[in-house]
């Protein structure tokens, strides 16, 4: 079996090993190629089996490969491949999804507790020698607020929405969500394992779009971009918004009209919005929320702890091997 995987600098830099994959069959790694590049290399290596992490697998590929059988993803999110071209092809197309729950649930969070701390503000202000000149043993040159009691809103309550839910309850936080399609929770306080939210009977609280962007003062998305979610970010429902609420943005970019953000900004209409995604990536000079006020911005970092990333090899290796012994999982384009 011929494998080759691409953009792998994109999942190591060295700290996390390939070894379960590679050792699967014939593999060959390459970091980021430009397409004609990847042409080349799916048809010198003979490809049966690609994995990239957002390099396009489209039909120009699947025709320089002509003994490919499976094609995936280093990720969740999969529209970088050609579903129905592979598929008219016999190609199955596999993704990873779960792998990094965890990871990015631990990073919204910090973007949360940043605005409500200012952690990074006192820092730099100690480190300047602030605490030194102000004659006083405490200081309050930033605002610090308590989160229970605020209202945490999450669109797109799937592994990752939930587990930030159930942190938001563990501060007393009023939990609201809105989710394309109706969520069931068993109503017990014994441990159910579909229901993470089981420990004292409490659940989030189920919301139309309108009414998660009127009542959060936190916002978080956790939705993959459909056409019902691109662009539901924008002027009218930035609007819709507390002057007081914060929105955070961890699953992409193209959920948000991002001039539109920079100027909801600049202009007070909310406080502050924290990004760890852009529609284009890598951020292109002269963006947007480069001259934003009061906003975090992480580069597309959230999925990416070294727990998750050996985790996602190890079930990128999964499917593999599920392929290779007739009983395929994790299929997007059966």
């Amino acid at each position: 079996m011929n494998i080759v995987l691409l953009d792998t600098n994109t999942i190591t830099n060295g700290d996390v090993s390939l070894e379960e994959i590679t050792s699967l069959g014939n593999t060959t790694c390459y970091d980021i190629l430009s397409h004609e590049e990847i042409l080349e290399v799916v048809r010198r290596d003979d490809a049966n089996v690609i994995i990239s992490n957002k390099s396009v697998l489209d039909a120009e590929v699947f025709d320089a490969a002509p003994n490919l059988k499976l094609v995936g993803v280093f990720a969740t999110g999969y529209n970088n491949i050609d579903l129905e071209e592979a598929k008219k092809r016999g190609i199955l197309a596999v993704n990873v999804p779960g792998y990094s729950t965890d990871s990015v649930a631990g990073l919204t969070w910090a973007m949360i507790l940043e605005f409500a701390t200012s952690l990074s503000k006192y820092d730099k202000s100690v480190q300047a020698g602030d605490w030194t000149r102000v004659g006083t043993f405490s200081y309050f040159a930033d605002p610090i607020f308590e989160l229970t009691g605020k209202t945490l809103g999450i669109y797109g309550l799937g592994n990752i929405g939930s587990k930030v839910a159930k942190i938001g309850m563990a501060f007393g936080m009023n939990v609201i969500y809105y989710n394309r399609t109706p969520k069931t929770f068993v109503a017990t306080k014994a441990p159910v394992e579909t229901d993470i939210f089981c420990d004292d009977g409490v659940r989030p609280k189920a919301v139309d779009v309108e009414t998660l962007f009127k009542e959060s003062d936190f916002l978080s998305f956790h939705c993959a971009l459909t056409k019902e979610t691109e662009g539901i970010v924008n002027k009218e429902t930035l609007k819709l918004m507390k002057p007081s609420a914060f929105l955070i943005n961890t699953c992409r970019g193209g959920v948000i009209v991002e001039e539109d953000l920079k100027d909801a900004l600049n202009n007070g209409v909310i406080a502050g919005a924290a990004i760890d995604v852009l529609t284009v990536e890598p951020m292109p000079k002269g963006h947007p929320y480069l001259s934003a006020k009061n906003m975090i911005l992480t580069p597309h970092v959230a999925w990416a702890s070294i727990e998750a990333r050996r985790r996602l090899i190890t079930l990128v290796a999964g499917n593999i091997k599920a392929f290779e012994d007739g009983k395929p999982v994790n299929v997007v384009n059966e």
